[in-house]
């Protein structure tokens, strides 16, 4: 076996772990219900990047920013905050399966801005994802026997989540080789924990930090995001991103099953058949 396969194999590996860290995510944050969606963000956040620092300084790594790029962090800090507040917010009204397959309609917001902002043109493949993927949110919602004003709010709080998600991949981008991995996550979990911490301190709850709570914020920061993430990454270093990135959807089937088991949240048949097309859709659009 050659160098290049065995080094693609442990990508495959590695994004392959990082779903099952990816798909603990909603678990967690259904434990943490007690604290507002503030408080959760903000402590994820805050937990990921003091991991990450310690990795750092294990490593013996230096961190340093560029004084004319700390606007850009700031940027990159906001839009990361709001991705993860919308989709903690999205699983206080709407279904794990409604949350986690709109949140991964995020390649189409990437190959959508990528067209506005970065003039790459969309193929024809991508067009029929893109339709693919809204028919499957069309029938996540449309047909479901329970979908409410409620649900609706989740709905749309989850789609924030993936147009910030979108935005971010964009704005990175030309950020990720001028810095390692570690220094550019430390530096944007940071400063998404700062814009974080005001609403957090003015939504404070004493009362919601149980010991399920902060221990569910703590497992948030280190599993799905300070381990998931830092290995999703990781796998891009070694093999093709379109087989990361089909892998990863699969956090949609892992975080619904996981909340069936965990939680006794069994989706409908409605809501199956909906992700099963919408993960078809995204696929189209990835490939």
């Amino acid at each position: 076996m050659n160098a290049a396969s065995t080094s693609s194999r442990r990508g495959l590996l590695y994004v392959a772990i990082a779903v099952f860290f990816f798909s603990t995510s909603p678990i967690f944050i259904r434990w943490a219900g007690t604290l507002s969606s503030y408080e959760i963000a903000a402590g994820r956040l805050a937990v990921a990047a003091m991991a990450l620092a310690g990795l750092m300084r294990i490593r013996r790594e230096q961190w340093a920013v560029r004084r004319e790029d700390r606007s850009k962090f700031a940027l990159f800090g906001l839009i990361t905050a709001l991705h993860f507040l919308f989709y903690i917010a999205s699983l206080s009204f709407t279904s794990i399966a409604h949350s986690l397959a709109i949140v991964y309609t995020a390649p189409i917001f990437v190959a959508i801005f990528s067209a506005i902002f970065l003039k790459e043109p969309i193929l024809r493949r991508r067009w029929l994802g893109i339709f693919i993927t809204v028919a499957g949110i069309a029938a996540l919602t449309g047909f479901q026997p329970q979908f409410d004003t409620r649900m609706l709010i989740g709905d749309l709080l989850a789609l924030g989540s993936a147009i910030t998600f979108g935005l971010y991949s964009i704005a990175g981008r030309s950020q990720r080789h001028r810095y390692s991995l570690l220094t550019y996550a430390v530096t944007v979990y940071a400063v998404a924990a700062l814009w974080m911490a005001i609403p957090a301190a003015a939504s404070f709850t004493p009362e919601g930090y149980t010991w399920l709570a902060v221990l569910s914020i703590i497992g948030l920061g280190i599993l799905p995001m300070g381990l998931g993430h830092t290995l999703y990454n990781a796998a891009l270093r070694h093999t093709n991103a379109t087989y990361v990135n089909v892998i990863a959807t699969q956090e949609v089937t892992g975080g619904i099953i996981l909340g069936v088991i965990l939680l006794g949240e069994i989706p409908t048949i409605n809501e199956i058949v909906g992700v099963i097309i919408t993960l078809i859709g995204i696929v189209l659009v990835i490939l």
